[in-house]
């Protein structure tokens, strides 16, 4: 599928490997040789993004700084810099089963936020990653029965309203504000995914001032392999 998309930059989530684990299959990806990869400091099977482009970025930055040191070490962000944007892959902290998890989760969004607003101020950003939430009840199947779990707590959904409140656009419901039954998550269970039971958790959310830039952005729903699908962005710069 990959080979077929020919993306320029390829975002992944949740890779669950350190560096030197990475498939051979994945390094050997023809017109992705430029590889970036962040993994959990010694919890090996857990969380990591990693971020493939087609070109040499400027620059790339791993984490989001100072200002994160509780979750920095999980390998949740990869941010290259390119001549006319940033691309930032990230997978944001799941609440947990019982929300046992929320409060990290929340100080998370607040120091992310004030990450992706700092590049902001440089150029323009585009986000790809697992965020974790849906935000609204048109981005999952169930939304009344799902009110007090983990990815649609008011209090995660109200951190996504943030980041739309502070310069950022959800590319696909900016193109697409009625579409219903548009998810990227389904869960292995009750098969969910032939009954598309699902939850539409992976973003491209991208600085205002890039849509005029932006061509599309499409849920590749029928590419198996995950409990997710991938998304794919498409912008002219």
């Amino acid at each position: 599928w990959v080979q077929e998309e020919a993306p320029d930059v390829l975002c992944l989530q949740e890779t669950k490997c350190g560096v030197s684990a990475v498939p051979p299959e994945v390094r050997a990806l023809p017109g992705l040789p430029h590889q970036f990869w962040a993994s959990a400091e010694g919890r090996p099977g857990y969380s990591g993004v990693g971020l493939l482009a087609k070109t040499e970025p400027l620059n790339v930055t791993y984490g989001i700084g100072e200002s994160d040191p509780e979750h920095d070490a999980d390998g949740r962000v990869v941010t290259a810099e390119f001549p006319s944007l940033f691309v930032v892959s990230a997978y944001v902290p799941n609440a947990g089963r019982g929300l046992v998890r929320l409060e990290p989760r929340l100080r998370f969004d607040a120091a992310f936020l004030a990450f992706l607003k700092r590049l902001d101020a440089q150029k323009p950003v585009l986000l790809c990653g697992d965020l974790n939430v849906a935000h609204a009840e048109i981005d999952l199947c169930h939304p009344r029965a799902n009110r007090a779990n983990p990815g649609f707590t008011p209090q995660e959904r109200e951190g996504f309203t943030r980041l739309l409140g502070a310069g950022f656009v959800d590319s696909f419901r900016h193109l697409y504000p009625e579409a219903r039954g548009a998810f990227t998550f389904w869960t292995y269970l009750g098969g969910a995914r032939v009954r598309n039971v699902g939850w539409r958790l992976d973003y491209a959310v991208l600085s205002q001032r890039l849509l005029g830039a932006l061509c599309d952005c499409k849920i590749r729903s029928t590419v198996a392999g995950s409990d997710h699908c991938p998304i794919t962005a498409l912008l002219a710069v």
